[in-house]
């Protein structure tokens, strides 16, 4: 792909990650766990964006944390605030309004 496609494909994904984060943390998960997880239902996406993203929607109150010290290793865990789920359900039906319009446009062509 061209680096203009590519700039154009970054855009579109960086607002359907904050979606995708905050219904898949409803059920509580820390974030390499998440990782997998975008990547299994086509949202791939590297620590460098997700790690800053969790600290930020945690930050605005959109998720909440705790951190699980049973394990050898520490985990961050975090999960959807009532705030996140409120911004996820207007973020879905926006999302949805969209998708019909662009469905509308592309049917218009055929």
């Amino acid at each position: 792909m061209n680096e203009t496609l590519d700039t154009h494909l970054q855009e579109l994904r960086r607002g359907t990650i904050v979606l995708a984060c905050l219904q898949l943390l409803r059920t509580a998960g820390y974030g390499y766990g998440l990782l997998e997880e975008l990547e299994r239902r086509g949202f791939a996406t590297d620590a460098n964006t997700l790690y800053p993203l969790l600290r930020r929607l945690e930050k605005q109150e959109y998720l909440t944390s705790e951190w699980n010290t049973d394990e050898a290793r520490p985990r961050k865990f975090y999960r959807t605030a009532e705030a996140g789920i409120r911004l996820a359900d207007t973020l879905t039906d926006e999302w949805r309004s969209l998708t019909a319009a662009i469905a509308s446009l592309t049917s218009e062509e055929k």
